[in-house]
């Protein structure tokens, strides 16, 4: 007992950092495991009614704990200790063949993909292979989330037809040769940085190719991982929340079946139960989308039981920013408003890229904003994915 009043008094030092922590017995680390919170975890194994717990806790003499900037590195982190380590406590009731890998083929242009303990081995001698992680849905959320910042392809090379990741930003185009294969591996290499942990090496990389995406590493949506825990606003500090984020899309398929889309993310993460499909009613024109954006933004602001955003993000240029400052200068609302531009190539069809454009937004807060394009993408891309699968669903029906 006096050991765990010892440990019991050194948890109470423990920050309120996300990071990883391990219970040990005579130098050897015999349980790992990550936190949103190292305090608040930590606390909670001593006010555990599970027998397995209190066994492990009575057991050990000594807790430790290493911080890192989010969940996200904290879960890369965890897998990695376990795998040197092989606490006992952690795979006493799993053996390898239930947990979880990640495969990165060593290929041209690979695709990372998530294999089961009992499968990793037969792709071990021409992989990397990153784990063991023991939850396939926390591995799975994880690679979706880096993918927005490293973005890799599912698609087959040169199949000269865009796959839909790409026309959401998610592929970079290996489908229609948009990308080199030097190109697609340097981002491949950024990806093996993270999931080895190399952390610093990675920001070291960064600072010299891609400076922005340092921020978006450290704040990406850590929400998704932690059992729908809150982490408070996302604040700007610059007198701006972005709490709740709105992001809106206008769909119709040849000027038929016409709908807005709104999504709703809040600190960081979606609340599908918030979205909202507008069919379009007033508009006499289903091809006029300004028209169209218009109609859908004064009904969602009609409802004045609706929570008020924080952002306003439209799928868009200039030309649709300035439809949606009107409309909201008509309602007496201020709020910012942030739109996404496709780039073209030179050709004036391949998409190169996507430009920020703001309204009603202060200059200190737009530098912010562009740091933060790649979370912002990702509210597009899902505003854009909600509308299309209403198209879906509605053309299936007449096929």
């Amino acid at each position: 007992m006096p050991i765990l009043n010892k440990i019991i008094k050194k948890s109470k030092f423990f920050p309120n950092n996300p990071g990883i922590y391990w219970f040990s017995k005579n130098g050897k680390r015999i349980y790992i495991g990550k936190a949103a919170s190292l305090k608040k975890r930590i606390s909670s194994y001593f006010r555990s009614k599970d027998s397995r717990i209190n066994m492990m806790v009575n057991e050990a003499d000594n807790i430790s704990f290493k911080k890192t900037n989010s969940v996200l590195e904290a879960v890369i982190l965890e897998a990695n200790a376990i795998k040197k380590y092989l606490p006992k406590y952690n795979i006493k009731e799993k053996d390898d063949r239930s947990f979880v890998y990640l495969v990165i083929p060593k290929e041209d242009f690979p695709k990372p993909f998530i294999a089961r303990g009992r499968e990793v081995e037969k792709y071990a001698s021409r992989s990397n292979t990153f784990g063991p992680y023991q939850s396939y849905r926390i591995l799975k959320t994880t690679l979706n989330l880096v993918r927005k910042i490293f973005p890799f392809s599912n698609c087959r090379p040169y199949q000269n037809k865009p796959c839909f990741d790409y026309q959401i930003g998610l592929c970079q185009g290996i489908c229609i040769g948009a990308i080199s294969k030097n190109d697609y591996q340097k981002n491949i290499k950024n990806l093996l940085l993270f999931f080895k942990g190399e952390h610093k090496r990675l920001i070291k990389k960064l600072k010299r190719e891609n400076p922005e995406k340092i921020f978006v590493l450290h704040h990406i949506n850590d929400v998704a991982l932690i059992n729908n825990s809150k982490f408070g606003n996302w604040d700007f500090g610059f007198g701006i929340s972005a709490q709740r984020i709105e992001g809106y899309d206008i769909s119709h398929f040849g000027g038929k079946e016409p709908v807005g889309a709104m999504v709703v993310f809040i600190n960081g993460a979606a609340d599908k139960s918030q979205y909202r499909l507008f069919k379009i009613k007033n508009t006499k024109n289903k091809f006029d989308d300004l028209a169209m954006l218009e109609e859908v933004l004064q009904r969602r602001f009609n409802h004045k039981e609706w929570q008020m955003p924080d952002i306003i993000l439209i799928d868009g240029g200039k030309n649709q920013i300035v439809r949606t400052k009107k409309v909201l200068s008509e309602l007496n609302i201020f709020i910012p408003i942030v739109g996404i531009a496709k780039i073209l190539g030179h050709s004036g069809r391949a998409y190169s890229g996507d430009q920020l454009v703001f309204a009603n937004v202060k200059p200190s807060v737009k530098k912010l904003l562009i740091s933060s394009k790649i979370i912002l993408q990702q509210v597009r891309n899902e505003a854009h994915r909600f509308a299309i699968s209403f198209q879906r669903r509605r053309r299936s029906k007449f096929e």
